[in-house]
């Protein structure tokens, strides 16, 4: 999907109208909405409570370790200076929800490694991975652009998380309230949560100078919620979100493609794939120290580290704000972004889809 992206936006054939590509951003944050209902849905809130404390490490641990490899590797092999390599980090160092969320929910109904609530796991870790990485890429270009780096916006990231929750857990409990006394279809529930997760998502931006939130946390938690209330609804509205999927996959991956700049990919070098491979090595390493002292084995340690490497959607977000802020480093970022997509997006892939039944046990 990423290449037929490739091959049909602006920089090859060029037959996406420019009426599309410019919402792209828009619509590839209706399928991630759509990619975290259908999580949230399916996510058992006992399974993640089991789990405990390596859920709550996995949202920021590895995304720190791999912004402090790219902070120490950068500067040596690409010649740049520290704060051009942390925000070189910052886009590089969130997961892709788009490629991992829809696995993990795969597993679950496999329920393969659910034994450990190993999918649920990454499941939310994946889904906060960004909020943390997104406020430290708003603070260090802030800082490269002549700005000051604000307590207020480190006092943010827990404060988003924390409200995210929060207000997901109130949406959630209203929609089941709803839904419990008024009989409609479920077709027309389904409008209904969108229309509710799209009414979150506009909050966000409108009112993100007064108060933080993460809404997309918000949207998987609601899903939780009605799962939690009332099981048999969640199983037929996730059906129903399974189908709307098979579409919104198709334009996430697609679009994502689409904002590939092969004059970035033909002037990555080797240097490019080398930093990528060494960063996400940090990665693996946070992964390892956030399942510390834990029931899990070797086998499923591993298979946590490998399912945490794909990026995607974060870097075909924010990858070229800082060229178009005009920071020197803003067609580097750009490169490194575009090379990170294609390198880690389909052997991230693979490797979980490869691994699992090798690595995880299967419930009976």
């Amino acid at each position: 999907m990423i290449i037929a992206g490739i091959l049909i936006g602006p920089y090859v054939l060029n037959l996406i109208d420019s009426s599309i590509l410019n919402i792209s951003a828009d619509i590839r944050k209706i399928a991630l909405i759509i990619i975290l209902i259908r999580a949230g849905l399916k996510l058992n809130l006992n399974d993640l409570k089991k789990v405990g404390r390596p859920a709550v490490l996995m949202c920021f641990v590895p995304a720190a370790f791999e912004l402090v490899g790219m902070v120490l590797l950068a500067p040596r092999i690409l010649g740049i200076t520290t704060l051009e390599a942390a925000i070189l980090g910052a886009v590089i160092g969130a997961v892709s929800p788009a490629v991992i969320v829809p696995r993990m929910i795969n597993l679950i109904d496999q329920k393969r490694g659910t034994d450990k609530a190993i999918p649920q796991m990454i499941l939310a870790g994946a889904s906060v991975d960004d909020v943390f990485v997104i406020v430290l890429f708003t603070t260090f270009t802030s800082l490269a652009t002549g700005g000051e780096i604000s307590v207020k916006s480190f006092i943010d990231i827990p404060v988003s998380i924390v409200l995210g929750v929060i207000i997901g857990l109130a949406a959630g409990y209203l929609l089941y309230l709803y839904f419990n006394r008024i009989h409609i279809r479920d077709s027309i529930k389904v409008i209904i949560i969108l229309g509710v997760s799209f009414a979150l998502t506009f909050a966000e931006d409108s009112l993100k100078t007064y108060i933080p939130f993460a809404s997309l946390i918000a949207v998987m938690v609601f899903g939780t919620v009605i799962k939690k209330k009332k099981e048999e609804l969640a199983v037929r509205l996730s059906a129903k979100f399974d189908k709307l999927w098979l579409t919104a996959e198709i334009f996430l991956f697609v679009l994502v493609g689409a904002s590939v700049q092969i004059s970035s990919l033909k002037s990555a070098g080797l240097n490019a794939v080398i930093l990528i491979l060494g960063a996400l090595v940090f990665r693996m390493l946070g992964v390892y120290i956030s399942l510390l002292a834990t029931g899990l084995n070797y086998k499923e340690r591993l298979f946590c580290m490998l399912a945490y490497t794909p990026k995607a959607t974060v870097q075909a977000a924010i990858g070229g704000l800082p060229l178009a802020m005009g920071l020197d480093c803003g067609n580097l970022v750009l490169t490194i972004s575009v090379v990170a997509i294609m390198l880690t997006a389909p052997l991230g892939a693979f490797a979980i889809d490869y691994t699992n039944k090798k690595l995880l046990n299967q419930e009976v």
